[in-house]
This record gives C-alpha cells, structure tokens and sequence, in this order.
C-alpha cells in the first residue's frame, strides 16, 4: 500500500502555513482517506479535471491555496478584514480532495490499485465529497463550510468560503486558459454537456 501520508506532505508544502498541529493533521487525514479508498497509486495521479490531465489535482490545488492566502492577507492590510488564515488554507486544500472519488473512471487504470467503489463514483460532486471527508475526519466547521464551491451548494458563504471560491475560480481560469486556450466558462459551457 502507497504510503499516502507522507505523499500528502510532501505534495503539499503549504501544510505548513496551518498554525494549528491538529487542523493541519486532520487535513492530511482527510487527504488519506480519500487517496485510500479512491485507490490512487500516487497523489499526482489525480487530474485537474476529467478531461484535463496536462495539469494535476495538486497542481491546482497549490495554486488555490496560494492566491487565497495572498488575498487574505490584502483583506487584513489593505481593508482591515480579519478572515482565519488556517481556515482558508485547510479549506483551499481540502476544496478538491472529493476529485480522489470522482475521478477515478477517468484515468487509466495503472494509476489505481482496488477504489472502493462504494465512495470512488463521479456520481457526488467532488466540493460535496470534499466537504464529507472534512466531516468524517473531524475538520471544524468553519473549514467544512468553506469546501464547497459551487454556488447553491450551501445557504451561508463565510469570508473564507468566499476567498476559496474566488481563489479556485481564479487558478482555473489560468488552467484552462493554459491548457486548452479558453476560460472556464466556456469549458463549463462546451464540456458540461458531455458530462450529462
């Protein structure tokens, strides 16, 4: 069995920037289980998207992570905002963890050892997916909140779920843009009903 921990550490350097021991812990909890039972052989094998895979998960993932720590800190500068840092940035590293279940059909099959099929589906989004390891691993809830992504997915948008949105709408943007020349809106528009 990979030894998925230590794979998290290492793909994820901003660990670091968590103040708490347990917050950071829970996250790589989260990480692992999801790795586990989606049955990835190594963390970088996860795509940015189903159709994508110029640009790893963790890649992304990275890059979420760093425009929202930054933005954060331009709130508390220049606006006097003051939004929980280790909550942004567990929260940015946790908004993909569901990709460990959802894509699991969509790579091939030497990337993966045995995925629980009882988890690993593209049938719950991944922000839902992400937001239930978060839970299951006992992340606070003000990270929980801060996962999903996706408008209409919860009632109330915290500060920090509004830096993680924006933030993973901004790198997705720059992926998109960078792998297939177009933005994210008209990915959404041409390949969502590919999906359907």
């Amino acid at each position: 069995m990979p030894d998925y921990e230590s794979q998290v550490r290492e793909a994820f350097p901003e660990l670091d920037s968590i103040d708490s021991p347990e917050l950071r812990e829970k996250v790589v909890d989260a990480w692992t289980l999801g790795l586990d039972r989606g049955g990835w052989r190594h963390i970088e094998d996860i795509p940015y998207a189903w159709n994508i895979h110029e640009v790893s998960n963790v890649e992304h993932v990275r890059g979420v992570t760093r425009i929202a720590r930054q933005s954060a800190q331009e709130q508390r500068d220049f606006h006097g905002a003051d939004p929980d840092i280790d909550v942004v940035v567990a929260a940015c590293l946790l908004h993909d963890v569901g990709k460990c279940y959802e894509y699991v059909d969509f790579v091939d099959d030497e990337q993966l050892l045995e995925p629980d099929r009882r988890y690993a589906t593209e049938e719950v989004p991944h922000s839902l997916s992400g937001y239930a390891l978060a839970h299951e691993v006992g992340c606070p809830l003000a990270v929980q909140r801060a996962i999903p992504h996706f408008i209409g997915e919860i009632p109330t948008r915290t500060l920090e779920a509004e830096l993680v949105k924006s933030a993973n709408s901004a790198s997705s943007n720059a992926i998109t843009q960078s792998a297939m020349g177009i933005t994210l809106q008209e990915w959404v528009d041409e390949y969502s009903q590919t999906q359907d």
